[in-house]
């Protein structure tokens, strides 16, 4: 199973404003790259809400590449693969606004979400077998894939590529949460730190 996990942080409320990117390469089920990249946002300034989550502000990108250079590096590595996020929507949204921001051509990636597949996997289960809710953070202890620094781009596509190797696991391409129960029975016997 071949996908790249993808996470983006926003500098402000503009999609296209992506401060800082993490993607996670997995090729055959294990972690073969690992990318994390500063990006100096278009439009460059920060709302103190999202400095807030996820702690980056104007210092921290303020000699780092603007979009275009850091994507033409990134997407040599995800040629022909499926993007996987945690609320998909989300990174969609801002890869789709980034690009048009610097009148980019839209390549049309495929993106699996990982937030759905969570509710869909567990939407006939009892509710005591059920997370609290379906948040990275929830479903990452909820699985026991470890700590992480949550709103930090790299940590976040590695719990989100650990997910996605729980419920897509052999079968990204062949058929949504195939194979699921299986990959709910070895859910937790790693941490993040193996990925």
């Amino acid at each position: 199973m071949d996908f790249a996990a993808i996470d983006f942080e926003t500098a402000n409320q503009d999609p296209a404003s992506i401060c800082s990117v993490g993607v996670v390469v997995v090729g055959g089920g294990e972690v073969k790259e690992r990318i994390y990249r500063l990006i100096r946002p278009q439009p460059d300034y920060y709302s103190y809400m999202n400095t807030r989550i996820h702690g980056l502000n104007s210092f921290s990108t303020q000699n780092a590449p603007i979009f275009p250079q850091v994507w033409a590096e990134i997407s040599k590595r995800i040629e022909g693969l499926t993007l996987v996020a945690h609320n998909a929507q989300f990174d969609e949204r801002c890869l789709k606004a980034a690009h048009a921001s610097y009148s980019m051509d839209y390549p049309g990636y495929e993106f699996l979400c990982t937030c759905r597949a969570a509710r869909k996997a567990f939407s006939r289960k009892p509710s005591f077998l059920r997370p609290a809710n379906f948040k990275l953070d929830t479903l990452a202890e909820y699985f026991s894939i470890g700590t992480f620094r949550h709103h930090n781009a790299i940590d976040d596509a590695l719990v989100c590529a650990r997910l996605a190797l729980i419920f897509f696991g052999e079968n990204l391409n062949s058929g949504f949460l195939s194979g699921l129960e299986n990959n709910l029975n070895e859910c937790g016997k790693r941490d993040i730190a193996d990925l």
